[in-house]
Order: C-alpha cells, then structure tokens, then sequence
C-alpha cells in the first residue's frame, strides 16, 4: 500500500494499541528500510529532507533526515481541531476505497507445545514477625 502511494512522509502519533509501547512506527520504518524521527515538537520541509525537532531530558534535539521517512508526533506539534457537525455529515456521504487485505491467511507462528505454569501452594498465615522470620528461615528466604 505504502509503496503504491508512494509518499514522501508517514506521519504517526506516537501512541497506539500496541499497549503504549511506541513500536508501530518503528517496525514500518524498519519494513520500508526508511530513515525515522520520533516524539516530534516541530517539523520544516526543505526540498530533499526534513527538519525536525523534538524535547529531550537536556533540552531541544533538531534531526536532518532524507525523505521519504516515517514521522511520529509529540502533543506539542499541533492543536487538535473540532471538526463542526456539518463536517462530520458531509463525511459520512464520501466513497471510501475498499482495499484488498494483503496478507495470506497461514499464520506466522506455530505453538508446538504449551504447558500451564506450576500452581502455588496456599499461604500461611503469622501471628506475629517472629513467627515469619522464622518461617523465612525455614523456607530458606532468610539467612
């Protein structure tokens, strides 16, 4: 798809449903083989590449890379706009292209075995902290 569009910058938020773990940029920069920024404040194009800079620990960070490239965005790079209901309806009335899915249907990975883990022994309860020292002694937890 990426490559059919042929765009000059794929601009990505930084959080996703990969549990917060801002990987999805990454990985479809690393399947493009193309250059990426990350957490970015601020972004110039100049003809051939893009400036972009982005908050650090020790202050601002401006990176120089070539296009095409991947982006992901930071909260200070834009403020949202609230799109006015008649927006909205006149979406609603827009074709939408219906691509077909590109993925095979064989699964990449094979389980080949899977083994519940080991169920806990029941706790025991201590009236006071001689007593779990003592136990902890004995379990070998405490020298």
């Amino acid at each position: 798809m990426v490559k059919e569009k042929n765009p000059a910058v794929i601009l990505m938020g930084k959080q996703a449903t990969d549990n917060d773990n801002n990987q999805t940029a990454q990985m479809l920069a690393a399947q493009l083989d193309w250059p990426q920024a990350t957490f970015a404040s601020k972004i110039e194009f100049t003809d051939d590449k893009a400036n972009v800079t982005r908050e650090t620990d020790t202050g601002e960070e401006v990176l120089a890379i070539p296009l095409p490239c991947v982006i992901t965005t930071d909260l200070r790079l834009n403020e949202p706009r609230f799109i006015p209901l008649p927006g909205i309806i006149k979406a609603r009335s827009k074709p939408l292209t219906k691509l077909e899915r590109q993925t095979t249907d064989q699964p990449r990975v094979e389980v080949l075995t899977y083994t519940a883990p080991a169920t806990r022994s029941a706790g025991k309860k201590v009236a006071t902290v001689d007593e779990l020292i003592a136990e902890l002694k004995s379990k070998g937890a405490l020298a």
